[in-house]
């Protein structure tokens, strides 16, 4: 976050941040359900690979957040960047 970005692009990278994080739950979903077939080293490493697109996600849900209310206090301020 750059305090000199744009209302408009604050907002804008707040939607990639929750597009990625969406990705990234998505994947977890998907290794989640690959953990339940395969052999229990397989198993493990899905397990492992969810936990860790979990964890991205929520990364990009904070980013999204801070990116968004940047955006707000930006457009709040009146001059728009």
């Amino acid at each position: 976050m750059s305090d000199d970005k744009s209302t408009l692009e604050n907002m804008a990278d707040a939607a990639g941040a929750k597009l990625k994080e969406g990705a990234d739950r998505a994947r977890a979903a998907g290794h989640d359900l690959a953990s339940n077939f395969g052999g229990t080293v397989d198993n493990l490493k899905d397990k492992a690979e969810a936990a860790e697109d979990r964890a991205k996600a929520e990364v990009h849900n904070a980013e999204a957040h801070a990116e968004y209310n940047s955006g707000k206090r930006e457009a709040q301020d009146g001059d728009g960047h």
